[in-house]
């Protein structure tokens, strides 16, 4: 019996009613009908003997590190998210290193920050991926917690920052359901309203005086409007919001104040093509350009009373720390590739490092002498550092010639005109993502079989400069869809990989482009996995979350427009269903909020009205993604059986 057999076996089967859509037939698609699906049950997991080869999906899975990782105000002591009992929780660690110790457990932390005084933390969690976060706070040491903020429904919060000792802002959607508002709370719970904001309004950073808050409005997936709200007068200053159609500010890093609250550093492509480090000054009003390099930006730092800036900058994805004093400017050597996160608190400087073969390592660096300690060490479930695979960046023309970009990660002995592999696509989502060198247990999984994997970073990518990010808005949707297609024959011409045995995958809005490519180029690929993506981008962009409503206006259109509802009626994967002519799994959390598991349900209905094979795993106790160890182990052997079926070993 093979290992989908067996997981078939011990899943539950359930027919699930697809909702109710307009389709443009004149009917509803869905209404009523009973779409059978896979759920997850509770099914041993027989991970194998370490050392296997190649190892069992799960030993890539279990392989973990830290996640989101902040120092202590006091610099004593470090906070980060761990997934290591089954879903992401609070941990904490001497700086100096040691044993770290579990503070929340069974709450799926989403967000936290360090309190002022280093005497806890205020952490945010919503329901089984609903993204509707109750704040709460738990002291150092674990013994005790409360209630700040319980979860509403249809509440969306966005936390901002400490306004002194015993307050915070945040951005939420409770006047309305649909619009942010600035809203500050003390630490017993009482919330007031002191801005009305317009579609995502977020505030970002607090002034050291309490008095200023950075607040930015997304107008777009990669353009932010900025702004000043002093907190005592409750005016809103405008610092930089150019015409929609620029689409110039957009803030691609962290905001950093100087330590006397007179300025603020930030990243901005505001009138070039990258992110620049970029000081804004409260007195004069003026921007001054610090740092302009031909990469992105990020992750800005101030430490040592303000002596010295660390910021990170990107190139092709993988980043670098750079630190500036009275010095000169210098890169920060010793630490391993991949992309970095940094928090600074005196004068030591966390760096968390994502890479390759690091599921999440932290470092700290002595930003006075620059010396670099490990402090955190990634878990690799038994798996051999050695047997990762790089990933190599490779660059082809499309067809219309825009230079296009990509991390390829090739199975030993491929590219040597021996042999070449089958290959999966994994498409990212966005659709302004990157593609990055982080850590990809799929990827190693399958390339450690012997079946290459390619992310592709196609038009309207972001990492790869601001006029490459907007060649896929609106109607020009399709142009980075055929991409696809293009950077397939590309690999396969050169010999990298059997282009006859591709399959492309992907989630969220690489979701939605599994669905396109397969409706659009119907023999270009030989099988598809679209998780949770959409199918109906009229339905789709109607019932978005509030946080995405703001910049679907600019990547895709007003869908209340006649216009946008007649090109989307045309182009959308689910009016085209009728061409795809491979088998396609797919998968969708019952609890998601940006994309409706109804958008898989009309493809999965569609794909078996015409005879193609369409499973469909879903999960009822997730959101947009699989964030329970227990749900992406189930998941994922099941994807990763039907690939190796569909592909050949």
């Amino acid at each position: 019996m093979t290992q989908k057999a067996l997981f078939l076996a011990a899943a539950t089967l359930v027919a699930t009613p697809a909702a109710a859509q307009d389709n443009a037939f004149g009917g509803q698609a869905g209404a009523n009908m009973a779409i059978e699906a896979i759920e997850p049950s509770d099914v041993p997991i027989d991970i194998g003997m370490a050392g296997d080869d190649p190892a069992d999906i799960a030993r890539y899975l279990l392989a973990s590190g830290a996640g989101t990782a902040l120092l202590s105000p006091d610099g004593q002591s470090i906070a980060f998210s761990w997934d290591v009992t089954g879903q992401p929780e609070l941990w904490i660690l001497p700086v100096a290193g040691g044993q770290p110790q579990q503070l929340t457990f069974l709450t799926g932390v989403d967000m936290f920050r360090w309190m002022p005084d280093s005497s806890g933390l205020l952490y945010g969690a919503d329901r089984d991926g609903n993204e509707q976060q109750g704040y709460y706070w738990i002291a150092a040491d674990g013994l005790s917690e409360k209630v700040l903020l319980p979860p509403a429904d249809g509440d969306f919060r966005q936390f901002g920052d400490f306004v002194g000792d015993d307050g915070f802002v945040y951005a939420s959607t409770l006047r309305n359901g649909l619009d942010f508002d600035i809203y500050r709370a003390n630490l017993e719970g009482e919330s007031e309203l002191i801005y009305e904001g317009h579609y995502n309004f977020s505030a970002r950073s607090v002034s050291p005086d309490g008095r200023y808050v950075v607040v930015t409005e997304a107008v777009g997936e990669d353009a932010d409007n900025l702004y000043l709200l002093d907190l005592e007068t409750r005016e809103l200053t405008t610092i930089d919001a150019p015409p929609v159609e620029d689409r110039a500010a957009h803030d691609l890093g962290g905001f950093a104040w100087r330590p006397d609250s007179s300025s603020f550093l930030f990243s901005t492509n505001s009138g070039r093509e990258f992110g620049a480090l970029t000081s804004y000054d409260l007195a004069t009003g003026e921007m001054q350009t610090m740092h302009a390099p031909q990469s992105e930006i990020s992750d800005i730092e101030i430490c040592a009373s303000g002596a010295v800036t660390a910021f990170a900058v990107s190139h092709d994805g993988f980043d670098h720390i750079m630190l500036t004093g009275e010095g000169g400017m210098r890169a920060l050597a010793g630490l391993p590739e991949g992309s970095f996160a940094i928090d600074c608190a005196g004068s030591d400087l966390l760096v968390r490092v994502n890479g390759w073969n690091t599921p999440g390592d932290v470092f700290t660096v002595d930003v006075t002498s620059d010396e670099v300690t490990r402090v955190f060490a990634s878990n690799l479930a038994g798996l051999d550092p050695d047997s990762f695979v790089f990933p190599r960046v490779v660059r082809y023309p499309a067809r219309d010639g825009v230079e296009l970009q990509g991390l390829l990660y090739l199975p030993e002995g491929a590219g040597t005109g021996e042999y070449a592999p089958p290959v999966i696509f994994n498409v990212h989502g966005g659709p302004s993502g990157q593609a990055r060198p982080i850590y990809n247990a799929v990827a190693q999984y399958h390339v450690n079989r012997g079946v290459a994997v390619f992310a592709p970073n196609v038009r309207g990518s972001t990492g790869l400069g601001r006029t490459y990010s907007t060649l896929d808005d609106r109607e020009k949707r399709l142009d980075s869809v055929r991409d696809l297609v293009d950077l397939l024959d590309a690999l396969g011409a050169e010999g990298l990989v059997d282009a006859d045995r591709a399959a492309v995958m992907g989630g969220s809005y690489g979701g939605y482009m599994v669905n396109a490519v397969l409706s659009e180029y119907p023999e270009a690929f030989a099988a598809g996995v679209s998780l949770f993506g959409v199918g109906n981008w009229i339905t789709a962009l109607e019932i978005a979350s509030p946080a995405l409503k703001a910049s679907d206006r600019i990547e895709y259109g007003d869908i209340s427009e006649q216009r946008w509802r007649d090109f989307y009626g045309e182009m959308s994967p689910v009016f085209r269903a009728d061409r795809i002519r491979v088998p396609v799994l797919y998968s969708h959390g019952a609890q998601d909020p940006r994309i409706d598991i109804s958008e898989t349900e009309i493809m999965v209905q569609a794909l078996r009205d015409n005879g193609i094979e369409a499973e469909f795993v879903r999960i009822p106790d997730e959101g947009h993604g699989w964030r329970k160890l227990s749900n992406q182990l189930f998941y994922h052997r099941l994807e990763a059986e039907f690939i190796e079926d569909k592909l050949g070993e």
